[in-house]
């Protein structure tokens, strides 16, 4: 017998779920029975596509036992089976890069806890509710030695592995004194608290409510006592009954299913504990065949953004499980959808180097994402136009909240699409939201679209305008925003750490340009007079060059301001510049260095405080205030300044020189 110690992240997850997820303890056996669904499906993969498997007799099944006396539960499969390396990979450690940010999400609400855990993918893990020991027998299917392991553990720090003999009583009692017997047998020896599972009813309950839709039959084995009248066992007989419907609820006719078949399949493939936000069920027939049922989650996955976020997509062909690991089933930005593609197209040994190229899938996935598009839009027009009744229908709060959710959770992940999916891009447009200037946008749940923008346009208005920025409150006191309000000019407000890259890129809605109002050239609209601009800017040169000595290489140029009516100062970026707030986001990639983008300092001819530097010939009073309206102009633009403390020195002197 060998000893290992538990990876540290692993420790900490089993502390946590047997100290605080005791809320939900049920999710346990909805794990176990899925992970062996899946150790199925991975053997019925390799028994049509890998040679080596072929010769296997492949029948498979979930058998669950039970002992009500020893408070014993054990769920045993005929699947793929594991080695004493993959005991080591799959059941002591997490291999994801993602693991402390997962545990940092894990708070004290156990509800929550307990849904987070299966979503994660470490469902094994969650019987620690149920179990203060878990042992695992097990042989993998392939593996010339036929060798039999046995795992153990408590859940406190350490776990065992051993071989055991064929011909031992803990082989036998699974079945793997037989040579040709795979797969896994977990034994669960339960807690005090927790021996009300290993009844009939209990089980039969929980499979019926969570893990009646695995594709594979699950059998309950149990014993039937028959009593006399006096309450006294005349006989006993060990039965076996099926206890799950073993159908592919994708492939079923949308008539048959209610809502609750897709909400209960959906929190078995998804590991979720909540019913999904939305769902899309799709047969396609013609040139090719195929079933889609695709799922939108309440909540955003938790690994969503990161690097190695796990696809949420299963690829089936003809019913055979090929992959549920491919992110070419749907573009990244649709990584947060959940589902089935089902293929009666593809060959059943299709590689993932094939998959990549094969135009089949290609035609799916395009298929898939017009689908799903549609539905997003769909979502958001039913919406809209409950918002506007007068008094919505309860059907009607419904699809507002809905559709709130939706935003909050996707809004980000869609964007990426529109700089992204460039087929797709004008669809996309129609889908993401904005706050904005007016009362529509502005506010908790309160959203607008490009769509309805353009209908609140004024007449003969150009161009769409917004403001980019790290800060929504921050934005929307922006002296930038002066001259477009005066003027009754909406603003979209794009607080987004993406924004700046996506908005941009995209460039135009429809026959509107999308204009930055913190960039150079976008306040050709004001309606500014041109000679009187003109006039202004000849009588106010002495004052600009004065403040472009005084700056010297901080700013690009310093220009009279067409877009201030109250504030002092402003700063815009070169049209051909990255914005402030793209070079802070390179810098956090790693890929910046010293500050390469000057800012353009627009100042206002009208405001007492240049009207003072216009009366003043002191080259160090112009010197301060200089600083103080750049600085200032600066933090209001969402920047960091390079000395706080000279910048605080120099407006406290001011402000004691009035």
């Amino acid at each position: 017998m060998a000893k290992y110690q538990f990876q540290t992240e692993v420790n900490q997850l089993l502390k946590l779920i047997i100290h605080s997820m005791y809320s939900n303890k049920d999710i346990f056996l909805r794990e176990i029975v899925s992970n062996a669904s899946d150790a199925l499906d991975k053997l019925k993969y390799l028994t049509v596509s890998d040679d080596a498997y072929k010769q296997i007799k492949f029948d498979p099944r979930i058998d669950i036992t039970f002992d009500e006396k020893e408070a014993v539960l054990t769920v045993q499969d005929s699947g793929i089976g594991m080695n004493s390396d993959d005991l080591t990979n799959n059941l002591g450690t997490i291999a994801r890069s993602g693991t402390k940010a997962f545990l940092e999400k894990l708070s004290s609400d156990a509800a929550k806890d307990s849904a987070l855990i299966g979503q994660f993918g470490v469902g094994f893990y969650s019987a620690f509710m149920a179990a203060k020991e878990i042992v695992v027998y097990t042989r993998r299917a392939g593996d010339q030695d036929k060798k039999i392991y046995k795992w153990s553990s408590d859940g406190t720090n350490a776990y065992d592995i051993e071989e055991i003999a064929a011909d031992s009583d803990e082989a036998k009692k699974y079945g793997f004194d037989n040579a040709d017997k795979t797969g896994s047998a977990i034994e669960m020896r339960l807690n005090d608290e927790s021996k009300e599972y290993a009844a009939r009813w209990k089980i039969e309950e929980l499979i019926k409510r969570y893990s009646d839709h695995i594709a594979f039959p699950i059998y309950l084995h149990y014993v039937q006592n028959k009593y006399d009248d006096k309450g006294n066992v005349t006989s006993s007989e060990n039965k076996v009954d099926q206890v799950n419907s073993a159908s592919a609820l994708w492939k079923r006719s949308k008539s048959e299913l209610k809502e609750k078949d897709y909400n209960d399949f959906y929190q078995t493939i998804a590991h979720d504990g909540q019913d999904p936000l939305h769902y899309v069920h799709t047969h396609a027939e013609g040139t090719q065949e195929y079933t889609m049922l695709f799922y939108v989650p309440q909540t955003a996955p938790f690994d969503m953004y990161q690097a190695d976020y796990k696809s949420g997509v299963k690829l089936y062909v003809k019913r055979v499980f090929i992959t549920d690991d491919d992110r070419e089933l749907l573009p990244a930005y649709l990584r947060f959808v959940r589902g089935i593609i089902d293929s009666e197209d593809l060959p059943l040994n299709v590689s993932r180097e094939i998959l990549q190229q094969n135009r089949i899938l290609e035609t799916i996935k395009t298929a898939s994402v017009k689908k799903l598009l549609g539905e997003f839009k769909n979502m958001g027009e039913e919406a809209d136009k409950a918002r506007k009744a007068e008094k919505p229908t309860d059907d009607e709060k419904k699809a507002i909240e809905k559709w709130n959710k939706f935003v909050k959770n996707y809004n980000r992940p869609m964007k990426e699409g529109l700089y992204g999916d460039y087929a797709n891009r004008d669809e996309i447009a129609e889908i993401i939201r904005f706050k904005s200037t007016d009362p529509s946008g502005t506010g908790e749940d309160k959203w607008t679209s490009f769509a309805d923008y353009v209908q609140r346009m004024k007449p003969n208005q150009k161009a769409i305008y917004y403001i980019t920025g790290g800060d929504e409150e921050n934005l929307r006191k922006s002296p930038l925003l002066e001259a477009y309000t005066k003027k009754g000019f909406e603003v979209l407000i794009l607080d987004g750490d993406i924004d700046e890259i996506v908005i941009p890129g995209y460039g135009k809605y429809k026959d509107f340009e999308l204009k930055a109002v913190n960039r150079a050239g976008s306040d050709e609209e004001l309606g500014v007079d041109k000679a009187e601009a003109e006039k202004k800017e000849k009588d106010f040169k002495p004052v600009v060059e004065k403040l472009k000595k005084a700056l010297g290489d901080r700013v690009k140029d310093v220009k009279l301001s067409n877009r201030l009516t109250d504030s002092p100062c402003c700063i815009v970026i070169d049209e051909n510049d990255p914005s402030l707030q793209m070079e802070r986001m390179m810098k956090a990639m790693g890929q910046g260095g010293p500050s390469m983008v000057k800012p353009i300092l627009e100042v206002n001819a009208d405001h007492a405080i240049l009207q003072k530097v216009k009366a003043t010939d002191d080259e160090a009073l112009i010197g301060d205030i200089a600083t103080v309206l750049l600085d200032q102009a600066l933090l209001l633009g969402g920047a960091e300044i390079k000395d706080p403390a000279d910048f605080v020195k120099k407006l406290n002197k001011l402000i004691a020189a009035q």
